[in-house]
């Protein structure tokens, strides 16, 4: 149900206990059973929320109310709020996992929020940014400490390092910054990383990554350490702290800007980078999903769309008879 006249109608701010019950129940849930991280259960709890919000104002009471037209109406007011496609329907797979814990709870006869699915707006998987091999070698090569000396050299250092492990290790920045210094293995070369749902895997560092890494640890890290200090982490900040997400997305901004790239870099670029360029090196599937802690293998095969696209432009680009034009040698030029 459309908003009348134009406008957007505003939403009531307070729920009926037991909605309010029951979604703190859903977040307890999230958290003890699927170990959602804070970032997620924030988002849950805003959005799901504001779905709730949206029932009191249709005077939806009991979940037995809930029906297409309820459902067709919360799309039309998101839509009405200006919200991108992607928006809706990471709105509508929340709200159907809300449903589903409902159901599993007892609260519903079934999940009343499952034909809302089927109305969401349709969303095509955008296929991953990567950087091009010489683009990642420039990229981790960057940070240089050889003109620099204390606590300088030490963070070029850090820096490098980190670099060259979201690279060679394909790593979520979280899991990056969560690691603690026995979580390395300078022997084997491996990182024990803790991902989401707190599954545990092993990160495989290459020779580059691992000199590099040693390095940090040996002559850098403990220039960071106060006197005394104990701190677990494994990378640290300038108080001898464990180093934060967002200071790491701004150092790799900072060292994509000195390397000449005309785009935005993130930690997680690296990361598709790190995917992609194992499966053009010939890399199994099942290889890179263990690698990268994937559950499913379908989240994983988006890169091989990525790679595909990779082989396709260095055909239309190197062989003489891919394109329209006439090719670079004609043979009905040739002198026999």
């Amino acid at each position: 149900m459309p908003p009348r006249s134009g406008l957007v109608p505003e939403l009531p701010d307070r729920l009926p206990p037991h909605m309010e019950m029951q979604l703190h129940g859903f977040l307890r849930y999230l958290e003890a059973e699927r170990s959602a991280s804070p970032y997620t259960l924030r988002n849950y709890g805003r959005e799901v929320r504001e779905f709730l919000r949206f029932l009191v104002r249709e005077n939806v009471t009991d979940w037995a109310q809930v029906d297409r037209e309820v459902l067709r109406g919360y799309l039309a007011w998101l839509t009405a709020r200006g919200y991108a496609r992607g928006s809706i329907a990471r709105r509508v797979a929340e709200v159907h996992s809300f449903g589903t814990y409902l159901y599993r709870e007892g609260w519903a006869a079934s999940n009343p929020f499952t034909a809302m699915q089927a109305q969401a707006p349709k969303v095509k998987r955008r296929l991953p940014n990567v950087l091009a091999v010489p683009e990642a070698a420039a990229l981790v090569s960057l940070p240089a400490e050889s003109a620099l000396d204390g606590m300088q050299a030490a963070v070029a250092l850090r820096n490098r390092a980190i670099l060259e492990v979201l690279y060679a290790g394909g790593l979520r920045v979280s899991e990056l910054v969560g690691l603690d210094l026995e979580d390395y293995d300078a022997a084997r070369g491996e990182l024990r990383v803790l991902g989401k749902g707190n599954k545990e895997r092993l990160a495989l560092l290459g020779v580059p990554a691992r000199t590099w890494l040693d390095r940090y640890i040996r002559e850098g890290r403990g220039l960071f350490l106060p006197k005394h200090g104990r701190e677990r982490a494994l990378f640290l900040n300038r108080r001898g702290g464990r180093l934060t997400a967002r200071s790491v997305q701004a150092m790799l901004r900072e060292c994509a800007i000195k390397a000449g790239l005309d785009r935005r870099v993130t930690p997680h670029m690296l990361r598709h980078t790190f995917a992609t360029h194992l499966l053009d090196g010939g890399a199994d599937l099942r290889v890179v999903q263990e690698l990268l802690g994937h559950a499913q293998l379908s989240t994983t095969q988006i890169y091989t769309h990525v790679s595909r696209s990779r082989v396709r432009a260095v055909y239309l680009k190197a062989h003489p008879r891919a394109r329209s034009e006439a090719p670079r040698d004609d043979p009905a030029k040739e002198v026999p």
